[in-house]
């Protein structure tokens, strides 16, 4: 696995851990595949009896590397024969453990939209959630274009995936996609706590209760790919290639040529 992604047992709870404070934890495709086999593993192991997910340093995770998606390498199969952050975008959804999140700092795309996957999502009062998908002129994934209005409603769901705005721990509470807003001190033990609260439950009540709650797993998916082809063909766009561009020599991007 990659060294950017820790994976440690704390007795039947597994914790994955994004490890790349430097970079703010920005997900590489190696990264997204370490996720994806810990996930795996995880669902095999009948030892393991939860996830939470966790960001080390300043930010949960920052998202997408840029510079890894505008190189192609995101594009491109892996050993296992599919694109690393389709396979953990599908291994979030279809979890069968219950997952649990631990959110400290900033949460930008991907680093949002997986939470909505989560079982219990726990954050610290400096806490942010930013779905900048528009401003990178891509489009929503995880099914979140599906899944965050449900959970919030269209208006707040549109604040978020269309105007780009950042919202607060309290305003995500509101939303409905975090549990508790705690103090950064507090944040570990209380999402830990959960996690081994979760694991110690009857494990196949857990699991068909879980699914119950969770429906149809094939509409999740069938979204998830509409999602993926619009991302990949915009990968390919005048609209991407500026807005890379203005990311990485930090100014605002220019679309008014485009379109």
């Amino acid at each position: 696995m990659s060294n950017e992604i820790t994976i440690a047992r704390d007795g039947a709870v597994l914790r994955l851990g994004f490890n790349r404070p430097d970079k703010k934890n920005a997900i590489t495709t190696a990264m997204y595949a370490a996720l994806a086999d810990g996930l795996k593993e995880a669902g095999e192991d009948a030892s393991v009896r939860a996830v939470l997910l966790e960001g080390r340093g300043d930010y949960f995770t920052s998202g997408n590397d840029v510079a890894d998606f505008m190189s192609g390498a995101a594009m491109e199969n892996d050993v296992h024969g599919g694109r690393p952050v389709e396979r953990f975008l599908e291994a979030i959804a279809t979890s069968e453990k219950p997952l649990v999140a631990a959110v400290q700092g900033p949460a930008v795309g991907v680093g949002v939209t997986m939470l909505l996957h989560c079982d219990l999502v726990f954050a610290a009062r400096n806490a942010t959630f930013h779905t900048p998908f528009t401003d990178l002129a891509v489009v929503p994934e995880a099914a979140s274009s599906l899944i965050l209005p449900r959970m919030a409603g269209n208006t707040r769901a549109a604040e978020m995936l269309l105007l780009g705005r950042k919202i607060d721990a309290e305003r995500a509470r509101d939303f409905g996609f975090v549990n508790d807003v705690v103090g950064a001190e507090e944040l570990e033990a209380t999402a830990l706590g959960a996690a081994q609260a979760l694991a110690g439950k009857a494990p196949e009540a857990m699991r068909l209760t879980k699914r119950l709650m969770k429906g149809s797993r094939e509409e999740i998916l069938t979204r998830m790919k509409e999602e993926g082809a619009h991302f990949a063909a915009q990968l390919q766009s005048a609209e991407f290639r500026e807005a890379g561009a203005a990311f990485l020599q930090k100014r605002k991007p220019d679309f008014s040529k485009l379109g």
